[in-house]
């Protein structure tokens, strides 16, 4: 049976509770990630901002902001502050069908992966769009 362990993403990129929305934003970008599990010192899984929290949090474009002006507005907000708590993780020993079961039922775009409330990987949509590309060129290969 293949477990999340078998295809999660690890290293995690991860910010800590503290940072700010400008470094998530920033992490974002630079990494071309969409999910990012917040941490405290520990690496105890804390939270999980989405892009679309990002978005949520930010000023529209519309109030027409230079973006300096807009990084210091983002500076001055802690993740803490706009991270969703309520969060459904998986374990590196659950059953990947499980694990893709909760993305497909709850609209999920990730999972985080923890082991004993530590952040060791994440599971995204991706993972196993990489998954099913494997797949398919094992079926090709079988022909």
């Amino acid at each position: 049976m293949l477990k999340v362990k078998d295809w999660m993403s690890t290293p995690v990129h991860s910010l800590l509770e503290n940072e700010s929305l400008h470094n998530a934003r920033a992490l974002m970008d630079l990494q071309r990630i969409r999910h990012i599990p917040i941490v405290d010192v520990d690496n105890h899984f804390s939270g999980l901002i989405t892009h679309r929290d990002v978005l949520s949090a930010t000023i529209s474009e519309l109030a027409d902001l230079d973006a300096e002006t807009q990084k210091e507005i983002d500076s001055g907000i802690p993740l803490r502050e706009i991270m969703c708590t309520d969060v459904m993780t998986v374990t590196p020993d659950s059953s990947l069908k499980d694990a893709a079961q909760l993305l497909l039922n709850h609209k999920y775009g990730c999972l985080p992966v923890l082991e004993n409330g530590q952040l060791v990987g994440i599971l995204t949509e991706a993972d196993f769009l990489k998954l099913t590309i494997n797949l398919m060129d094992a079926l090709d290969n079988d022909q």
